[in-house]
């Protein structure tokens, strides 16, 4: 429980809103089903490709936070 706020609190710190939207859609944090890349692009108006990147920048960033405390 301790790890997941932690992970709330690193997405508002470290994260922009786009990446925070889809990091919360893409794993469900925001008590709804994940969804799939395909679903956030098109409820997004973005395509895929980029939602895909967006997810893969995002979780670096989450990452490299975490390695750094």
């Amino acid at each position: 429980r301790d790890s997941f706020i932690q992970v709330l609190h690193y997405l508002e710190l470290f994260l922009s809103g786009r990446e925070k939207m889809i990091i919360t859609m893409r794993y469900g944090l925001n008590n709804q089903p994940p969804k799939t890349q395909r679903e956030i692009a098109a409820q997004s108006g973005i395509s895929r490709s980029y939602v895909s990147r967006i997810e893969k920048k995002a979780l670096k960033k989450l990452k490299d936070a975490f390695e750094s405390t």
